[in-house]
Order: C-alpha cells, then sequence, then structure tokens
C-alpha cells in the first residue's frame, strides 16, 4: 500500500480505469471547488481509494441517496487508485489543495493527522453514536487522544482456498500451519495438475509470517526496529522456504502480478492465496466459484510459534483540515452517513466487505458469503497495528525492495533485514 502498504494494489484492469479518472483529479478537483458560500449547495469533493469496478459504483449509489436527502450538499465523486492515493494527497495536502473527504486507509490516518492535514471530529456528526463503532477500530483512527477518522470498512488477511482443488488432491480441510500447507500444495500439483500456493511478496502479506513468529516490524511500545531480530530471519526464510517448495507458482515480481495472482486463483489454476475480504466480490466472479460454497475461508497458517497472525486493516474517512467551514459542517453530515449502521450493511451486503459497526452485522450480513468467515478471522487471528504514526510507511519501498531481494536470492536474509532496519531508523530515529 503505497503508499505505505502496497498490500491492495487495484487489478490492472482496475488500474488502468482508475488512471484516466485520477488525471482529472489532479490540480482541479481539491476541496475548494470555487463555491462561493450563499451561491447555491455546498460542494464537498470525495477522494474514494476503492476499487473502481468492484466497489465504487456502490459508493456512486450511496451519493445519490445522500444528495436526495441533502438537499444543499452536493458529493463530487472522484477515484483515486489506492497505491497512488496517500502520496497524492500528501502532495495536495501540503499545498492546501487536498479534497474535503479521503477514504484513508488505516495506516495513513495518524500520519495525516500528525502532519496536521486532518481536523478532529469528536462530537461532530461524522461520529455519530460513537459507541456503535468497534472500540479498536476506532483507536485506529486517533492521535494523540483525538479521533481523525470515522472508520467505514475494516479487513485482515485470510488463506482463501479452493475446496474443490483440495479435495482432488486428498485434503478436506485447510492447513493450519506453513508447514502443512507445503504438503498440500506439493499433493495439488502433483494431482489437480495446478499450483497449490501463490506468494504474494508485498510487504503487507508477509506481515503474517513475522506475526507468526511472534514478531512485527518494529516494537512501538519499547521503541526497538525489530525487523532484522532473530524472530524476523525465521519468518522471512520460512517465506522465501515456502516460494522454494514442491506446488508453489514461481515468484511473479512483474507489475501485474497482483492480477496474475487473482486471476490464477479464481479460474482454477492457483488453489491457495492468502487474501483480504476486498476481492471476494470479484472472486465469486469468477469460474471457479460460481458456486460461492467452493471458496474456503480461514486463518492464514501459523508459524512456529504455534500462532497465526493477520494485519487488520481498513480505511476511515477523513475530513481535510483546510478545508472552509461551511464544507468541514458538510463533510461532517456526508461522513456521518456513509459510515451510519445502516449504510455500512448495504455497502457489506453490495461489496463483501466488512463493516466496523456492531449493528451493520445484521443477520443479512452475517448470512452473506464470505462475510461470517471473515468475522471468525477478525475475531480469532487479526492483529491491531501498534500505536505508530510511521507504522504504514514502513511497509514502504525500502522493505519491499529488500524483501524481494531476499525472495529472489540476492542477498542473504540477515543482510537484506539489516538493510531495511537502516532505513527504517531514517523513519523512527528515537528507536534503538
Amino acid at each position: 500500500m503505497r503508499r505505505g502498504i502496497p498490500r491492495r494494489v487495484a487489478t490492472a484492469t482496475a488500474l488502468v480505469a482508475t488512471l484516466a479518472l485520477a488525471a482529472t483529479a489532479c490540480g482541479d478537483d481539491s476541496g475548494d471547488s470555487g463555491d462561493k458560500k450563499g451561491s447555491g449547495p455546498v460542494t464537498i469533493t470525495w477522494w474514494d481509494t476503492s476499487n473502481a469496478t468492484n466497489e465504487a459504483p456502490t459508493y456512486k449509489a450511496l451519493i445519490s441517496e445522500f444528495e436526495a436527502a441533502n438537499k444543499d450538499i452536493k458529493v463530487k465523486y472522484v477515484n483515486v487508485p489506492f497505491d497512488q492515493a496517500q502520496d497524492k494527497f500528501q502532495t495536495a495536502a501540503g499545498s492546501k489543495g487536498a479534497p474535503d473527504v479521503l477514504r484513508s486507509e488505516v495506516g495513513w490516518t495518524a500520519s495525516f493527522a500528525k502532519s496536521q492535514f486532518l481536523a478532529p471530529l469528536d462530537g461532530t456528526p461524522a461520529l455519530d453514536q460513537q459507541e456503535d463503532f468497534t472500540p479498536a477500530l476506532l483507536k485506529q483512527a486517533q492521535y494523540q487522544g483525538k479521533t481523525y477518522g470515522a472508520p467505514i470498512v475494516t479487513d485482515t488477511l485470510a488463506l482463501m482456498w479452493n475446496k474443490e482443488l483440495l479435495k482432488k488432491a486428498g485434503h478436506d480441510k485447510a492447513p493450519a500451519t506453513w508447514d502443512e500447507l507445503k504438503t498440500v500444495a506439493k499433493d495439488v500439483k502433483a494431482k489437480a495438475g495446478v499450483d497449490g500456493f501463490w506468494l504474494n511478496n508485498a510487504t503487507y502479506y508477509e506481515l503474517p509470517f513475522l506475526f507468526g513468529e511472534g514478531t512485527d516490524m518494529v516494537d512501538a511500545a519499547g521503541k526497538k526496529i525489530t525487523i532484522n531480530s532473530p524472530e524476523a530471519v525465521k519468518a522471512v526464510d520460512a517465506s522465501k522456504d515456502l516460494l522454494a517448495s514442491d506446488g508453489v507458482a514461481k515468484l511473479d515480481v512483474t507489475a501485474d502480478a497482483y492480477a496474475h495472482m487473482m486471476d490464477g486463483f479464481n479460474n482454477g489454476k492457483v488453489a491457495m492465496i492468502v487474501q483480504g475480504p476486498w476481492e471476494l466480490t470479484n472472486i465469486y466472479k469468477g469460474k471457479s466459484f460460481a458456486d460461492k460454497t467452493n471458496l474456503g475461508i480461514s486463518n492464514v497458517p501459523a508459524g512456529s510459534s504455534g500462532k497465526a497472525g493477520a494485519p487488520t486493516g481498513g480505511h476511515n474517512l477523513s475530513i481535510y483540515a483546510g478545508s472552509p467551514k461551511d464544507k468541514q459542517e458538510a463533510a461532517q453530515k456526508f461522513v456521518g452517513f456513509m459510515t451510519s449502521g445502516k449504510t455500512q450493511a448495504q455497502i457489506a451486503l453490495k461489496n463483501g466487505t466488512l463493516p466496523t459497526r456492531t449493528s451493520a452485522y445484521t443477520d443479512e450480513v452475517k448470512a452473506a458469503p464470505g462475510v461470517a468467515d471473515f468475522q471468525q478471522v477478525l475475531s480469532s487471528s487479526s492483529q491491531p497495528r501498534p500505536d505508530l504514526p510511521e507504522y504504514s510507511t514502513l511497509l514502504g519501498d525500502a522493505f519491499a525492495q529488500n524483501l524481494t531481494k531476499i525472495l529472489q536470492g540476492k542477498t542473504s536474509t540477515q543482510d537484506g533485514l539489516d538493510t531495511i532496519a537502516g532505513e527504517f531508523k531514517k523513519l523512527v530515529p528515537d528507536f534503538s
């Protein structure tokens, strides 16, 4: 992403579709739409970073619903590619030309708040019925005791698997550990004739390996860099060994690697991947999952610690601090509407994403394909991010480039992680 987390890079098709929109967004689609107070409805601009093909249509329909109920507010919708949005907003906010509302990845929110780009939302209509939000998700939207984002969707990573292909290989359940996954992948290749597993080398997808060894990139509470610790070396070696095992697809380092992974899984060329709920709608369109019950969703495999761990992600709606008062007030109403329990339930049913409010988990939502499975993963193995504004940035280029070199065998695991640790020191200089 990143942005800091290269995890949900848009598919090639979605990226091409959104680039054209993003091009028009630069410069003239900022929060300053040129409206004059008293000259008519207040127009606010929303930069949405969701998938332009699978998710955006739902949001556009909700905007129409909001505008119909709020005649004095117009919402200018701009879909900005997720992997470009963090840098675009950083640049726009620094020049006082940012959108009034941003769909901010949870890792960006505290960072933008630290830079004073976001307005606090406590006590505003944006956080109506605040007690209904999942407390841990609300905490991820906070910085120094104030709340700078209203959680709209949450997510985590899970092991997704093709039940039919695993059954052909003689397995009726998902592997619980990375070692078990090696065995299953090998059997799938031998008996079903397709790749058993695809390893995504984006840094966000490496976190389950770190968590499975009881470590993280940093120890935020202890102010220590841990990416080159013995536990981290063991974690990265585990992913490297997995990549080299029979039945696992060769490492794809092309620009379209994410799209290749999803195409392979959706069409039965790959039996298992680690993925999040944001791809559910797309997966269910694949020929392998026309029967939705063929998709298995379970905890990511555990490491040698015996515990499985996956990052908790998601998005908040945040409001630009540089917007004039009338736009901020309109934006607060809009954010409150978009993150309400009723609206989140609609989004979950249409997009297959996970709500952040308790009231949004209606019986209908919990019965939606995939949602209950991811709910279980969230409650059993998801790991909240540490209270560190720089955490998202740590997942950026220095980590990504050196991780790829390690997986390709161009550098040793220890040397590669030492290099990453050196780059981390520049981002968190007060960490040992």
